[in-house]
């Protein structure tokens, strides 16, 4: 595994990608098929895809995927009740602590065999 603190940023940057691409889809849907909000919402699936793409060559699937998808799901759970005001239920927010739990798991192994 090839620079670590490099690997986080991108991390980083898919969740933010991803959670962009979710609420622009979310803005965009039942306006057609074809509207600026989608279309933003599949350039950043885009550019999420092709960074995760360069994660996965230099950290291992098993962490990638779960910590990727796991915060994206963090991350457009907030998204929503920030941008549409949707509310969360506390057994959401019971899932919502769940799978921070899970990651901070999978964080924690991964470091110690790397």
């Amino acid at each position: 595994m090839q620079g670590g603190s490099t690997v986080w940023v991108m991390m980083v940057l898919i969740v933010i990608l991803n959670t962009i691409a979710q609420s622009l889809f979310k803005m965009g849907a039942g306006h057609g098929l074809i509207n600026g909000s989608l279309a933003g919402g599949v350039v950043a699936y885009g550019l999420s895809t092709l960074l995760y793409v360069v994660v996965l060559g230099r950290a291992n699937l098993s962490f990638v995927y779960p910590v990727a998808i796991g915060a994206t799901a963090i991350a457009t759970c907030l998204a929503s009740v920030r941008v549409f005001g949707e509310k969360i239920g506390v057994v959401q927010w019971l899932g919502v602590a769940l799978i921070i739990g899970g990651i901070v798991c999978i964080a924690a192994f991964r470091s110690r065999s790397t």
